[in-house]
């Protein structure tokens, strides 16, 4: 679920560099993709008790 929504957002931020629209949404989604994507490989990492 979590990499379909980081997918998402990767690409309506290529589509927005691409086509020039929305300016600085376009780079909170990127953000928002980037920390997701941070927060996942965290958890996958992190040892389980």
């Amino acid at each position: 679920m979590l990499w379909t929504i980081i997918l998402i957002l990767l690409a309506f931020w290529l589509i927005g560099v691409i086509i020039d629209i929305a300016g600085g949404l376009i780079h909170l989604l990127l953000i928002a993709a980037i920390i997701f994507l941070v927060i996942r490989l965290f958890r996958r990492r992190a040892p389980r008790d």
